[in-house]
């Protein structure tokens, strides 16, 4: 039977520097296309200025890697040059709330950042988001209900509008932040569309073709609490395998891993604090190709005991980057 939470729609990495994230990435050899970020003019009669968030997406044809920064007033500076500014357009009646939406997601982003620059998002890609949200209320899950929100699409699709809906879901404690868990912002996505992502930067230097794992580490006495819910937001089981629980995905896969034994699944990996999305991983054609280019790049290149290979925290603004050989049958 198929599940209403299928795979890995997306991870996003909170960044401080916009214009050293997308250096960086282009180092890990992904092509990044420039941010967008939305714009109001601060005056009536005044240019549109960014405020919020700004973002961009390493895209392969079913996920992405996604770069996200808090914009601030007097940032305009910070942000890479060729920033694409998306003047905000909406009746009157509706603009004060889309406003508030977006500085609600600012906060976030400043309270990821408050913890520590890495991995705070985990979006899962749902051919059901409807009867998802149904199904996490039935459980007892906290959630924002499915938002709807459309975007001009990318040069070259055959329609002009991308169409999101999404779930965020929310802190379970007494007095948490709507649309955050305990790691950062939790949630499900509408599967991506084929014809849209297709028409993205795809032909990645390092042969990166789909995200394969998010690695969510816990310390060990809350790997219970943790498991249970990840069960609740899937709708399917944990297996064991040795000290770290996995959920199957279609394949991909979430990994919870206890503190204690993160040091030995990432070698010399600390995260500044728990829990934390501590890595994410990628599919690669070749494998030592992509090895030769993040040493020429001068990047610092450590191995698993599984054998896949990773680029450490320490070198990529707090959130270790995995490489690992793409199964058969994986599109280019």
């Amino acid at each position: 039977m198929g599940h209403d939470a299928a795979r890995i729609h997306h991870v996003g990495h909170i960044v401080e520097d916009m214009a050293e994230a997308i250096a960086l990435y282009e180092r890990l050899g992904f092509l990044v296309p420039p941010p967008s970020c939305p714009a109001m003019p601060r005056h009536e009669g005044g240019e549109p200025e960014p405020f919020g968030a700004a973002n961009t997406h390493a895209d392969f044809p079913r996920s992405f890697l996604e770069l996200a920064t808090r914009v601030k007033d007097g940032d305009t500076g910070r942000l890479p040059a060729d920033t694409r500014l998306v003047p905000l357009e909406a009746p009157p009646e509706v603009l004060p709330l889309l406003v508030e939406r977006i500085g609600e997601t600012s906060a976030n982003l400043a309270a990821c950042l408050d913890r520590f620059q890495g991995m705070h998002i985990l979006m899962f890609s749902s051919p059901a988001i409807d009867a998802a949200a149904a199904r996490l209320t039935a459980s007892g899950v906290r959630h924002g209900g499915v938002n709807t929100v459309r975007r001009a699409a990318p040069e070259g699709a055959r329609t002009p509008v991308e169409t999101v809906r999404y779930l965020e879901i929310d802190a379970q404690e007494p007095g948490g932040r709507p649309g955050t868990a305990p790691e950062g912002r939790v949630g499900l996505v509408a599967d991506l569309d084929p014809d849209i992502q297709g028409a993205r930067l795809l032909d990645h230097p390092n042969g990166a073709a789909d995200l394969v794992e998010a690695m969510l580490c816990v310390e060990d006495q809350d790997l219970p609490a943790a498991q249970h819910r990840y069960e609740a937001y899937l709708g399917r089981p944990a297996r064991q395998a040795g000290p770290a629980r996995v959920f199957d995905l279609d394949g991909a896969a979430l990994t919870l891993v206890p503190g204690s034994a993160l040091a030995t699944v990432l070698p010399d990996e600390h995260p500044p604090e728990l829990p934390a999305l501590v890595g994410c991983t990628v599919a690669v054609h070749d494998l030592a190709r992509t090895r030769d280019l993040l040493l020429r790049n001068g990047l610092p290149v450590r191995e698993t005991p599984s054998g896949d290979m990773f680029v450490p925290a320490e070198a990529a603004l707090g959130t270790a980057v995995v490489f690992r050989s793409a199964s058969p049958g994986t599109r280019p």
